[in-house]
């Protein structure tokens, strides 16, 4: 995900000429990371909070039943006690943190590629479900350009799926099969349509409902959701900066407030979409200006469809509900 720090960012058309014709584009530049102890002690934490979480997915599978929500707060309890056992969590944590990190550092390359100040990625603890929010770089510097705003916007989406796929795959071969599984647990997970393909390969005739995921197939599902919801057409997620820099500002606009308007009838089906659908109409429906108008290239036009192809292999209407 990407955050801009100058939504109100508007240069006059001839300052930003003179500054970007003196930056040679796509060089090089290392810059030295800002507070990178920030970035590390967030994702020390969010380790923490993501294993604890592991750690109920591993001994709710190994005892064959669905999570066991409490086990998450013993998996807490061992961490403050210093339990070594709770490190079993590492097999949902480790390749979850490994699909956000492929993701921020895809954009974060991309920003040093093309001379656009960013920053490490932010990881974000929670102690509720995943034991994470996901992560976010900060963009601190105007993206002059609609290449550059491509660039950036769809390399975080394709390094994370990328990352997710042996993810995926591994974790679907863990899996085991446990008739009315669903009826057994407090939560029913969706099953995006990658994931239904690829456990048709292992599992042939069986619903997914059948299905008991291992904790890496739950690290690969965790992949999925953060990949469909940053890919959604909005604002500054990277959906939007995907379709920006494709259909100009005017699309952009319109097609955020009518996304907007999908995550509100999503709601009648999953009440949480209600909640990204108030944040977004307040927060998520702008786009600093690009000035650069210079239409893309077809190489990127058809990169953009396959950005289009991974969202629908990726989003769950209805991602997690109760019984």
């Amino acid at each position: 995900m990407l955050e801009r720090t100058d939504q109100g960012f508007r240069p006059e058309p001839e300052t930003w000429l003179r500054s970007f014709q003196s930056v040679p584009e796509r060089v090089w530049k290392i810059p030295l990371p800002r507070r990178w102890w920030i970035n590390v002690l967030l994702f020390c934490l969010t380790l923490l909070t993501s294993t604890a979480f592991g750690f109920a997915l591993t001994q709710s599978f190994a005892a064959g039943r669905p999570l066991d929500a409490d086990l998450v707060f013993t998996g807490y309890l061992l961490i403050a006690h210093g339990d070594p056992r709770v490190w079993s969590g590492l097999q949902f944590s480790a390749p979850l943190l490994l699909i956000l990190l492929a993701h921020e550092f895809g954009h974060y390359f991309e920003c040093l590629r093309w001379n656009v100040d960013g920053s490490l990625p932010y990881f974000l603890p929670s102690p509720t479900l995943f034991g994470t929010l996901g992560a976010f770089i900060r963009i601190r510097s105007p993206i002059y350009t609609r290449k550059g705003l491509f660039d950036i916007g769809i390399s975080g989406p394709i390094a994370g799926f990328v990352a997710l796929l042996p993810v995926l795959i591994v974790g679907i071969a863990e899996s085991r099969v446990m008739p009315r599984m669903a009826t057994h647990g407090p939560f029913v997970f969706g099953t995006p349509l990658l994931m239904s393909l690829v456990e048709r390969l292992f599992f042939h005739g069986v619903a997914s409902s059948s299905i008991l995921l291992s904790p890496v197939a739950m690290a690969a599902w965790g992949g999925l959701l953060a990949t469909a919801f940053n890919l959604f057409p909005l604002g500054q997620l990277d959906g939007g900066h995907i379709l920006y820099a494709v259909c100009g500002e005017r699309v952009h606009r319109i097609a955020s407030t009518c996304f907007v308007v999908v995550l509100g009838v999503l709601g009648f089906f999953y009440w949480a979409w209600w909640i990204w659908a108030v944040l977004m109409l307040f927060f998520g429906r702008r786009h600093p200006l690009v000035y650069d108008q210079t239409p893309l290239a077809s190489k990127r036009i058809a990169l953009s469809l396959a950005a289009l192809l991974i969202f629908i292999l990726s989003i769950s209407v209805v991602p997690v509900r109760t019984l």
